[in-house]
């Protein structure tokens, strides 16, 4: 069993699902750092529970290179596995267990590059930046976002190693979620005409959200490179009612937009804002809709020309780029620090959120020879 495997298989055993704690997890990789002599900070949470770890080997006066990933992941409730999602299962070339692909896989290979690296004369400094709540909108790693830019040097690049099978992915969209209170006048059903009922101005909005959406994939800014080339909007939760004999006063729908870089998501909450108050004004004055942002993160967009790309390339000998459907925290590392990024890790999306979730043992032993050569390159 090689060194990643080894960790793999104790980060897959931790139930770091988001929201929940993180520090086990991270009290682990912090004994494998100490073990090797290595120096890391932790960032987050003021109770200790959830918590950043970010890990430095060699010179500190020089800009390095990220191995960035984050620690949580997705529920395994209401899922049908056929194996203990918590425990890893190695099987005909597969390694089963919740997180393996997204993104313990990658957590495993850094976190055994990082101590390969400590017996090493690195000329450029390898750090390690382990985030927390990645998977509720890349809220955990604003807070160690925020220490490191005091820091005198930046990083020179950054690698967010979601699950790309290794490919050179340079964008992904932008995330706005949002959640529109749509709020009306309850009475008895039998007088439902003397009520607003909450879930028909809900049903209006939704239709905004579609008449918009229609508009954009019509006419809107276009971008190839990605599966759905325009933004889009989405209506994911509705939350509205109570008893079939009352009009309801209240529905919230949770939606969000996905948008292009080269789209502001502003511009397009304005124009739903807009709709919003010509959907009012055939309600009475009491009914409202009011839409409040919850959570945001920025798009990626590195140009394929990019020094970091032609590094990145040299270590996975690729000759293309992509864009994935995903976000990831790379757009945050561009934007607070600006780092120049891309994404590139072992494992498919398309086992990732899945009962079942796996990685192919091929996949994690290429990312290991990828970030030998990484090492290779930071000691040149």
């Amino acid at each position: 069993m090689s060194r990643s495997l080894e960790i793999l298989d104790a980060l897959v055993a931790f139930e770091t699902v988001s929201r929940r704690p993180n520090a086990e997890l991270i009290g682990y990789l912090c004994g494998l750092l100490d073990d090797h002599g290595i120096a890391y900070e932790l960032v987050g949470e003021a109770d200790g529970s959830r918590v950043n770890l970010f890990a430095s080997v060699g010179p500190a006066e020089r800009p390095g290179v990220v191995l960035s990933g984050h620690t949580d992941v997705v529920p395994v409730e209401g899922q049908d596995w056929q194996r203990a999602p918590f425990r890893l299962t190695a099987e005909a070339g597969r390694l089963y267990g919740r997180g393996t692909t997204d993104m313990k896989g990658f957590l495993a290979c850094a976190m055994d590059a990082a101590l390969t690296a400590a017996g090493r004369d690195l000329k450029m400094p390898l750090h390690l930046a382990f985030s927390y709540d990645e998977e509720i909108g890349c809220v955990g790693v604003r807070h160690l976002l925020d220490h490191l830019a005091d820091k005198p040097v930046k990083p020179r690049f950054c690698i967010v190693g979601e699950p790309t099978e290794l490919a050179i992915a340079t964008g992904h969209k932008g995330k706005t979620a949002l959640e529109a209170d749509c709020r009306g006048k309850e009475v008895h059903s039998a007088l439902a005409p003397q009520g607003i009922n909450a879930l028909h101005l809900a049903a209006d909005f939704i239709q905004l959200l579609r008449r918009t959406q229609a508009e954009i994939a019509e006419s809107g800014a276009r971008d190839g490179d990605y599966d759905v080339p325009y933004s889009t909007l989405h209506a994911g939760v509705a939350k509205g009612g109570t008893a079939l004999n009352i009009v309801p006063n209240r529905c919230l729908i949770a939606f969000e937009i996905r948008n292009l870089k080269s789209d502001d998501p502003q511009a397009i909450l304005a124009k739903l804002e807009r709709g919003t108050a010509e959907i009012l004004k055939s309600y009475p004055a009491e009914a409202d809709i009011r839409i409040t942002e919850t959570n945001s993160y920025p798009g990626l967009d590195t140009p394929p020309d990019a020094e970091v790309v032609a590094f990145i390339k040299a270590l996975t000998g690729a000759n293309s780029t992509n864009k994935v459907a995903f976000g990831t925290e790379a757009g945050l590392f561009d934007r607070r620090l600006g780092v120049p990024c891309v994404v590139c890790g072992p494992g498919s999306m398309a086992q990732g959120h899945k009962p079942d979730e796996y990685i192919a043992r091929s996949q994690l032993a290429a990312c290991e020879a990828m970030l030998a050569r990484l090492l290779e390159r930071l000691c040149a």
